[in-house]
């Protein structure tokens, strides 16, 4: 998330016209090209007997996000995160995070090349339309937090040939990179690393995600990023005050730049702390590494939603979250908004419990008044816009 942006801008407004024919706002979110920005599903990806071709029921499996869902729900595709949990700035914690990272990435590959005839690998700005085109669902390769390249930026060109094209310095711990927004300031924004960072990512044509960096770095990155900046997966401190969420002056500065800031499920409300539910959360995430047997891991997501129902792990619901996207829309302009709920990571409320409930948020759109170009735009123009940006500014 500069305008060279004039020339994609009008393509995809004209892309998003042709697509979007007159015709029943009920059919409208099956036409529109969809994307979500930030899909944690691999975490699940290698949970033996877990089969990401079906539809699951959430009552009996935590997952969000399957291909089932993306059928039903209308979701054309997204980008698939590489999430690699912060560990010690050392040589041995580099190394285990980079072999986790590059594991994660070989699942993604592996579980994709699993449905050919479904889905497909995209790496630049024009392979969802092709995909569409084809009759399949497309997935692009992301990461979540940097810490796994350690000190060699080298590593940034082998995660590109593996077709990641997105990627964040930092989560919600510093790190060598970065000040993340969930900690005590290290570096007053980037680390000098961080600043080479910056630069790479545009060498190599990669997209900026500055979720979960602090205010600091996000100012920083659009400074320096000789390409638009995005946040994959954030909010409004208006909504809620939360140091991931921004405040509408930096909503503005995103916005007069060319970046764009996609709308997260979470960080929404106050959070309802809850110990049982969060030992369950938690064990679910780690299904795979526990061995969990499917059986056992229904049994834990019966428990997980009865707790939901007294206990939901944050105060806010789908009318929270409408006057989120909303609110983005009016700070920072149809440009500048997209979608990253954070599905599988943390995101969703009551009324918007997985990808089944994203036509709600097209029908919510048509009734606030937004035309069907307009919420093309936000669905998957302006991501798309960035992807082109910084292919077309690489090597710079």
């Amino acid at each position: 998330m500069k305008k060279l942006v004039l020339l994609a801008l009008l393509a995809t407004t004209a892309c998003a016209s042709s697509r979007a024919a007159p015709g029943k706002d009920g059919d409208l979110h099956k036409r529109l090209l969809t994307l979500d920005t930030h899909l944690d599903t691999p975490i699940h990806f290698s949970r033996p007997g877990w089969d990401f071709g079906a539809r699951h029921d959430r009552e009996t499996d935590p997952v969000q996000v399957d291909l089932g869902r993306m059928d039903a729900g209308d979701l054309d595709g997204g980008f698939f995160v590489i999430y690699t949990a912060s560990g010690p700035l050392t040589p041995e914690g580099y190394a285990a995070a980079k072999a986790f990272a590059l594991g994660r990435s070989d699942e993604i590959h592996a579980t994709l090349a699993k449905f050919p005839d479904r889905i497909g690998l995209a790496t630049n700005a024009s392979d969802p339309a092709r995909l569409d085109k084809a009759g399949k669902r497309f997935g692009f390769i992301s990461i979540e937090n940097s810490y796994p390249l350690g000190e060699d930026l080298s590593l940034l060109g082998e995660f590109y040939k593996r077709g990641v094209r997105m990627a964040s310095p930092v989560h919600f711990r510093n790190n060598q990179f970065a000040d993340s927004a969930t900690d005590t300031p290290r570096w007053n924004g980037l680390s000098p690393l961080g600043k080479r960072w910056v630069a790479e990512m545009n060498r190599l044509g990669m997209v900026l995600d500055a979720s979960h960096a602090s205010d600091a770095v996000l100012d920083q990155m659009i400074a320096l990023s000789k390409t638009p900046v995005i946040l994959s997966h954030s909010g409004s401190k208006a909504i809620f005050d939360h140091a991931r969420n921004l405040d509408d002056a930096r909503l503005r500065k995103l916005a007069a730049s060319g970046g764009a800031i996609c709308a997260n499920a979470a960080y929404l409300g106050k959070s309802n702390p809850n110990a049982e539910r969060s030992e369950i959360s938690d064990k679910l995430e780690d299904a795979g590494k526990l061995g969990l047997s499917a059986a056992e891991v229904a049994t834990l997501t019966r428990r997980l939603r009865e707790i939901e129902k007294t206990a939901p792990s944050q105060q806010a619901d789908f009318e929270t979250y409408m006057r989120l996207v909303l609110h983005l829309i009016e700070v920072a302009g149809v440009d500048h908004v997209c979608f990253g709920a954070d599905w599988d990571g943390g995101g969703g409320v009551p009324g918007f419990e997985d990808i089944d409930a994203l036509p709600k948020v097209t029908a919510r759109l048509r009734q606030a008044g937004y035309s069907a170009a307009d919420i093309e735009k936000m669905w998957s123009g302006n991501v798309l816009r960035l992807v082109r940006i910084a292919d077309e500014r690489k090597g710079r």
